[in-house]
């Protein structure tokens, strides 16, 4: 509060509210700061408000509660109610409540999502993502992890609505089997992340046609898929070549036989080689590993 022309003290709530106040001064605040400032009068309740109407980002990880708790269903309602510009959009800390009736109100009315995060929202049903895919035609990055719901016919809505997708998390989404990968990796030729992991059903047939249509993958997260081999890791060797992260952990019939040729181009792999494991666990059990010459 500061002295102002003919001695009135100047208070924040004077300054410009959507120039200055909500564009340089709330988007610093944590959003549980921001839900506090609205009891403090219905002035600021009024332009916490605006402040939320004109939010690009929702991050409902920054808790709005005490340590532990999750967000209110209330307060999540309260909160997206007018906005109609978000672009980012996380909602794991919700998955306790969310359904599709909180849903799928802030997506219809959200056309310009970027990026959206679902990640263990285990309440949601195929309506969301349905929804997802006719809403939000710009997405690129999406968060489905453990989101068992998830089945084909949805997963073939978003590959034909949002053909720019760059990184999708399907990690153990169990009702996924190749022809729905498969279709995805037809119509989202752009993507560079991709994570299938956790899934028995996806085989070679997933991973040789991402691999064949998505030239630019840089990420690809095979973890515990028991049923890939190494015919499709070559194939992703030789289709891939912007290539960085390949996740084959618990890949039981992938060997070093095809991760070699990925090694050599420096991609990091979350398998270490053979020799390198057999040091290790000799290291681990009778402390003489780093004696061993390894020019033998």
């Amino acid at each position: 509060m500061e002295e102002g022309t003919g001695g009135r003290k100047c208070q924040l709530l004077d300054l410009p509210w959507e120039d200055v106040i909500v564009t340089h001064i709330f988007c610093y605040l944590p959003l549980r700061h921001l839900v506090s400032l609205q009891r403090v009068s219905k002035q600021f309740c009024a332009l916490i408000q605006v402040y939320l109407a004109n939010c690009r980002t929702f991050d409902f990880t920054q808790r709005l509660c005490t340590a532990g708790s999750s967000i209110p269903r209330e307060a999540f309602c309260r909160m997206l109610r007018d906005n109609k510009v978000l672009q980012n959009l996380a909602l794991q800390d919700c998955s306790e409540w969310l359904t599709d009736k909180e849903l799928l109100p802030v997506i219809g009315q959200n056309q310009h999502l970027l990026r959206i995060d679902m990640r263990g929202c285990v309440s949601l049903s195929r309506h969301s993502l349905v929804a997802v895919s006719l809403s939000c035609a710009h997405l690129r990055h999406l968060g489905l992890a453990h989101c068992e719901w998830v089945d084909s016919l949805s997963l073939r809505s978003l590959a034909d609505h949002c053909r720019g997708l760059q990184s999708i998390d399907l990690t153990a989404c169990r009702q996924l089997k190749d022809e729905a990968i498969c279709y995805l990796a037809k119509k989202c030729p752009e993507l560079k992340s991709l994570s299938v992991a956790v899934n028995a059903n996806i085989t070679d047939a997933s991973v040789e046609e991402v691999a064949k249509n998505c030239r630019d993958l840089e990420q690809l997260d095979l973890t515990g898929c028991l049923r890939v081999r190494n015919e499709s890791i070559r194939t992703v060797a030789e289709y891939c070549p912007k290539l960085q992260s390949l996740r084959v952990n618990h890949c039981h019939n992938v060997t070093e036989s095809s991760l070699g040729v990925l090694r050599k181009r420096n991609v990091e792999i979350d398998v270490e080689p053979p020799l390198q494991r057999a040091l290790v666990l000799l290291q681990d059990v009778v402390g003489f590993a780093p004696f061993i010459n390894l020019q033998i």
